[in-house]
């Protein structure tokens, strides 16, 4: 009777308590859905524009932010809403803060004009998130994002060569079929 007593507290213990192992496995369906939360709740920030660029990474309920964005308020803002989503446990906020420059806005304008009000580009202008993200960081361009054509790929590119003050010009932009 006495032994009992004694490991009847040591089991309730025991089935109390998680194993580290099983605290660890992450389910593919909960990486899914955070993956899905993160990637909206980065696309609803309300000063995200063309000339910014995010990406994540999800590892497990770990979340990587990457990017380069224009205001140093949108780097804050963007980790602020992927810690509040459920289940994410940790936020690595890689996103570089690109500097203030007249020259490199002046030379956004121009990229601007010049892919979007291109005939065969202007569809991607349309709707509020555009496709194709222009960073300009010391008059060196960086296109990120997706075109529906290597033919649309490479329109970007030579517009954005043909725009002055650009010394160089990397085209990053991924084609994905429709």
């Amino acid at each position: 009777m006495k032994l009992r007593m004694l490991i009847l507290p040591f089991v309730l213990i025991l089935s109390t308590y998680t194993w580290p192992t099983q605290q660890s496995e992450v389910s593919p369906r909960a990486v899914e859905r955070v993956q899905r939360e993160v990637r909206h709740e980065l696309l609803m920030l309300p000063y995200l524009d063309v000339f910014d660029n995010l990406s994540y990474k999800v590892d497990g309920y770990n979340v990587t932010l990457y990017g380069q964005v224009t205001r140093p308020s949108l780097k804050s803002d963007a980790e602020n809403v992927v810690k509040k989503i459920e289940g994410v446990e940790k936020v690595d906020n890689q996103i570089e803060v690109l500097p203030p420059s007249p020259t490199d806005d002046q030379i956004r304008s121009r990229l601007y004009r010049a892919i979007y009000g291109f005939p065969s580009l202007q569809r991607y202008a349309m709707g509020v998130q555009q496709p194709i993200r222009i960073i300009v960081k010391g008059g060196n361009v960086t296109l990120e994002g997706v075109v529906d054509s290597e033919a649309d790929k490479n329109t970007a590119g030579i517009r954005a060569k043909g725009v002055s003050g650009v010394f160089s010009v990397t085209n990053n932009l991924q084609v994905v079929k429709p």
